[in-house]
C-alpha cells in the first residue's frame, strides 16, 4: 500500500487526528498525526488486516527550536510496505503516550529519544537514560543544550 492510500484510510478511521501527508522528498513519506492519539493510531497500524506494520524501526526525536517532533518509522515485513509518523510537541512540555504497549521494541527507541532530546513518553514502562548517566543534565541533542566542561571533576 502506498503512502497516500495508508494516509486516506487513516483520515477515514481517525479524522482530524491526521493531519497531513508529507510526501515528495521524504523516504518514508511521513503522515503528521495529533500527539494525543498516537498510540490509538499506532495500535491500528499494527493490527489492520491492510497495513499490518508489525515493526517500529526506528523513533527519532527533532528539535525544530521553537517545537519538537517524534518521529516512527513503521515497516511492514509482511506486506512489503513502509510509512513514517510524526507528531509535533510544543517546545515547553515535549511529552507523549509511550508506544510501547504497542511494540516492546519502542521501549528502547523511546529511552535513547528521552536521553537525547528529553521528549517525555507518558505511560512508559521503563523511562530511564539509556545512553547516559542518571545524574547527567540535560539532553545533548537540544539546540539550546550547553555542554559541561566538567563531569564529576573530570574536564570532558
Amino acid at each position: 500500500m502506498d503512502a497516500q492510500a495508508i494516509f486516506e484510510k487513516l483520515k477515514g478511521k481517525f479524522g482530524a487526528a491526521v493531519v497531513e501527508l508529507q510526501s515528495g522528498s521524504f523516504n518514508p513519506n511521513f503522515v503528521v498525526v495529533d500527539p494525543r492519539s498516537i498510540r490509538e493510531i499506532c495500535r491500528f497500524l499494527k493490527e489492520d488486516p491492510e497495513l499490518r506494520f508489525g515493526s517500529v524501526m526506528c523513533i527519532s526525536g527533532v528539535d525544530y527550536k521553537d517545537r519538537f517532533a517524534v518521529a516512527y518509522h513503521l515497516n511492514s515485513m509482511e506486506l512489503g510496505h513502509s510509512i513514517g509518523i510524526k507528531a509535533h510537541l510544543p517546545h515547553d512540555n515535549p511529552s507523549i503516550p509511550s508506544v510501547d504497549p504497542v511494540w516492546k521494541a519502542a521501549i528502547y527507541q523511546e529511552r535513547e529519544t528521552y536521553d537525547l532530546v528529553g521528549i517525555v513518553f507518558e505511560g512508559s514502562c521503563d523511562p530511564n537514560r539509556i545512553l547516559l548517566p542518571d545524574d547527567w543534565e540535560g539532553h545533548p541533542l537540544r539546540k539550546d543544550y550547553q555542554y559541561p566542561e566538567h563531569y564529576h571533576g573530570i574536564k570532558i
